[in-house]
């Protein structure tokens, strides 16, 4: 695919264009989207390309179908024993002289005692449902990375636009502290100072553009990319909505969510290895059928053939040093199990009310800065060189006016961030599917 698109840009705008209108309309519109360089891509289309291609989920899903094998083969029975040879013959050997001395031809089957096939293949059924659950959690938490990546990406082109602009403001506002020195109105000083923080403005531009690009390698590793594939443009910043209220995402993890299921599944499976583990103490068959064929005498007399049948048991009269430690064993792996679950249940109760308590703080935040705190501090902004200006206010007020607006813009974005990675964590702890997880919307 990486060569698809690397092929795809290197063809004139034009050709390019019609190239990806087909792509479009034939339902490739993810491979379009990549292949057009600078146009956003919605953060749903990289989620179907990281479960389609991460190698962490490509190997849980690899064993995963192993483990499924396994179920068949548990329940399955040994393999038959075939044998051959001679019986009673004398010494030195004959096969006529003696009466009992036969070529026999046997055939033995090991049956367990009745219960304990199906509660082998239970084991194994239980096991490949736990990595099944397990697979599904690896999916949910590198969608839940990809997602927080996103974001942190996101942030960071927000950062290197907000930067970008305050750093022309500055800028003007050099020019501006340079006419009033030149008239005799301003300080040398505040000339400095102006050229001073546009040089601060640049490095922060250097240290984003270096956060930026480690966001970029983030995601290109979370999508399974072995090569790279092209600018990643985010869309457009947005409040996504909580999916539900506490109570019903707190219902949704406990039952839910993925990890959980595939501890309840281990319970399972050792609550099978006990009763496995008991039904030892039950003695397994062993059938054996045998053919043996006699020649005549040494006066030519016929003889005739035999046929043996027996049936076998073991006697399980080690309990104390063999059977007994087998149960115990299987009791206190069922006992861990079951802490584990336990102790699982009650940490995404406590992350998960952490990361509502996050989204709710965010959420006001952002209805705070843009309804309240952005519009007062960008006319105080205006009020600050205007009264520069006139000479009604000196520099480091104007200064300080600038960088506060700034800086609530940059913590806007920043809020937003995080209350979108927080309910990308939440998405993950409650066990959403991709197509059941917020994905858009604004709050009001």
């Amino acid at each position: 695919m990486d060569r698809i698109i690397a092929s795809l840009r290197s063809y004139p705008s034009g050709r390019r264009a019609a190239i990806l209108a087909l792509l479009a309309a034939s339902g490739c519109g993810s491979l379009a989207a990549a292949a057009e360089p600078g146009s956003p891509v919605a953060v749903e289309t990289l989620v179907v390309e990281a479960l389609a291609r991460n190698p962490e989920i490509l190997a849980a899903r690899h064993q995963q179908d192993a483990a499924a094998q396994r179920v068949a083969s548990a329940g399955a029975l040994d393999d038959p024993m075939l044998e051959i040879g001679v019986v009673n013959a004398p010494l030195p050997p004959s096969l006529r002289r003696d009466d009992m001395t036969m070529k026999m031809l046997g055939l033995s089957q090991r049956l367990p005692y009745p219960g304990k096939r199906g509660l082998r293949e239970s084991v194994a059924a239980a096991d490949s449902a736990s990595i099944g659950h397990a697979v599904d959690e690896t999916a949910n938490r590198v969608r839940r990375e990809l997602r927080s990546a996103y974001e942190e990406l996101r942030l960071a082109n927000s950062a290197e636009r907000l930067a970008t602009r305050n750093r022309e403001l500055l800028r003007q506002l050099a020019s501006v502290t340079e006419t009033q020195y030149a008239l005799g109105r301003g300080l040398q000083g505040d000339v400095l100072k102006a050229q001073s923080e546009v040089v601060r403005m640049q490095q922060d531009l250097l240290r984003i553009a270096s956060d930026r690009t480690g966001r970029v390698a983030e995601l290109e590793r979370l999508l399974g990319r072995t090569a790279p594939g092209g600018d990643i443009v985010p869309t457009a910043a947005t409040l996504l909505p909580l999916p539900a209220d506490a109570a019903v995402l707190t219902r949704r993890a406990v039952e839910e969510r993925p990890q959980l299921r595939a501890l309840d599944a281990l319970i399972e499976k050792s609550d099978r290895e006990v009763e496995l583990a008991r039904r030892e103490y039950y003695p397994d068959f062993e059938l054996r059928l045998g053919y043996g064929q006699r020649d005549r005498t040494l006066g030519g007399m016929p003889r005739d053939d035999m046929v043996t049948m027996t049936v076998a048991v073991n006697l399980p009269i080690w309990r104390k040093s063999r059977l007994e430690p087998r149960v115990a064993e299987a009791r206190a792996m069922r006992a861990e199990a079951s802490a584990l679950a336990d102790a699982q249940r009650l940490e995404t109760r406590a992350t998960l009310a952490e990361q509502l308590a996050v989204e709710r703080a965010t959420r006001e935040s952002v209805t705070l800065y843009r309804s309240t705190l952005l519009p007062q501090l960008h006319a105080a902004a205006e009020s600050a060189v205007r009264a520069y200006q006139l000479g009604r206010a000196d520099f480091l007020t104007l200064l300080d006016a600038q960088m506060r607006e700034y800086a609530a813009a940059l913590a806007e974005a920043e809020a937003i961030a995080s209350h979108n990675k927080a309910i990308a964590t939440i998405d993950f702890l409650t066990g959403a599917a991709p197509g059941e997880a917020a994905s858009g919307g604004v709050l009001p």
